[in-house]
């Protein structure tokens, strides 16, 4: 729930500079580190200004190195420190991928408890923002599938500031996944202290009873905006941000099934093999019974995320959505 805390208006990428700031001021083991996030203050300027405040020591400039510099935070977690490594596009993580999946996903497990592995990897994400190849994936689905790692994906500029602070508190490696298309689009009020939103938690964003729509990341105002339309025509839309993709909220998945009957999952990453399917799978767990049609599905296509022209046609609509809507309703 949101405090009454003295706060500021803030657009996403703002108030993740603001968490960031404020971990780098209460724990000294916090660390940023990667490419150009010094001087340069990052590709999207979430570290503007931090290394002028707090030294090259604490704000880190790396080579051009993810599978390096995602490494080199490996031995500093082990070490006492908290890093905070930035990934200048999702799509720029491939080369580090074998550091995850060796290495940061297995140390707890690997040492029989005995070492944690506390480290964020913020990952700008997504595609809308008109970015050449490889800047603008959506492959969150290949992290959910590691066990030891978890994956959060704000909507907001107060859930980003919230879920940062909470990853970068947790023992565990957090990967953070900023949507690019929502860095700047809005403000929102964002408390100026400390503050934590849980890991694993969805929000219910809008209540309704007659259809259930999951969603998360640059998807949500997307989805509120075909809900709002909906309403004019009586179908009122249960929206839920799940926001927490690993681990998933099973109990407010099944919660909000169980009351509307009806599902659509909206959600940029490839349609096969992607996250949507684990919800659905979830559904069939905890509330098959309760389902009166079936669950409906918009998402991006099997293609690799095409460049400038054609990056609409990749990306789920406001048509694609009222279609499911009113396909899952109507049945």
């Amino acid at each position: 729930m949101k405090t009454k805390a003295t706060s500021q208006s803030l657009t996403m990428i703002q108030a993740i500079t603001d968490g960031l700031k404020t971990m780098l001021d209460s724990d000294q083991n916090t660390i940023i580190m990667g490419e150009d996030v010094g001087r340069n203050g990052g590709v999207f300027r979430a570290t503007d200004g931090l290394q002028e405040t707090f030294g090259e020591k604490r704000v880190i400039d790396t080579p051009l190195s993810e599978a390096g510099f995602v490494g080199t935070a490996v031995g500093m977690a082990l070490a006492g420190l908290k890093p905070v490594v930035e990934i200048q596009f999702l799509g720029f993580i491939y080369p580090a991928f074998e550091q995850i999946a060796t290495h940061v996903t297995r140390m707890r497990m690997r040492t029989l408890g005995q070492y944690h592995i506390p480290m964020v990897i913020r990952a700008p994400y997504g595609a809308g923002v008109r970015s050449p190849e490889i800047h603008s994936e959506s492959v969150e689905a290949l992290f959910t599938h590691l066990p030891g790692i978890k994956v959060v994906c704000p909507s907001n500029a107060y859930d980003a500031k919230g879920l940062l602070l909470a990853a970068v508190d947790d023992p565990d490696p957090v990967l953070f996944l900023e949507p690019m298309r929502l860095y700047r689009g809005s403000r929102e009020e964002v408390p100026t202290g400390d503050y934590r939103i849980e890991i694993g938690k969805g929000t219910r964003v809008q209540e309704g009873n007659d259809v259930t729509i999951f969603a998360w990341g640059a998807m949500i105002p997307l989805v509120m905006k075909v809900s709002e339309k909906m309403k004019k025509d009586g179908i009122s839309c249960d929206v839920i941000d799940l926001r927490s993709l690993y681990p998933l909220d099973r109990d407010l998945i099944a919660d909000s099934v169980q009351k509307t009957g009806r599902v659509v999952i909206v959600h940029e990453g490839h349609e096969t093999g992607g996250l949507g399917s684990e919800i659905i799978s979830i559904i069939n767990d905890t509330s098959f019974l309760y389902l009166k049609a079936p669950v409906e599905k918009v998402t991006g296509f099997d293609v690799p995320v095409p460049l400038f022209s054609l990056e609409n046609d990749y990306l789920p609509s406001t048509e694609r959505v009222e279609t499911a809507i009113r396909k899952a309703y109507t049945f």
